[in-house]
């Protein structure tokens, strides 16, 4: 049986899902999907939950964000990673080497940190990535 290879999901694809106008929301939706019924494995930082709630307050309103906050730190199957010292060191290497935001750096990092190949994200900036293949939705 051929192993499955974690992938790294990146804020946008959940923003995309929780509200729901945009073109790839159907196909996060089915990325979701895959997570919580074992078909993929999944992880994504920890900062994404910030990532998520601060637009979501910005999009559909603080109590709305905070609901749906809570739904995403409950999705089944997914892991979530922890920012330390470490990603945060592969991180500045990546912000001087890519010309990457600190934000995407720490994503970049903790995915090639934790074995990801694959990050699914519509932000063409992790095309730089030498070894992270970036998945648009």
């Amino acid at each position: 049986m051929k192993k499955k290879v974690m992938i790294y999901l990146d804020a946008n694809i959940f923003m995309y899902l929780i509200t729901g106008e945009s073109q790839q929301s159907e196909s996060c939706l089915s990325i979701i999907n895959k997570v919580i019924t074992g078909k993929m494995e999944a992880c994504t930082s920890l900062l994404t939950w910030d990532e998520v709630l601060y637009a979501l307050k910005r999009e559909i309103g603080r109590e709305r964000a905070l609901e749906e906050s809570r739904k995403f730190l409950e999705i089944p199957s997914l892991l979530f990673i922890e920012v330390d010292g470490e990603v945060i060191t592969k991180a500045q290497m990546m912000t001087e080497l890519y010309h990457l935001n600190p934000r995407d750096a720490i994503h970049a990092a903790t995915a090639i940190l934790n074995g990801c190949k694959e990050i699914f994200s519509d932000n063409p900036d992790f095309d730089r990535v030498k070894g992270l293949k970036r998945v648009a939705p």
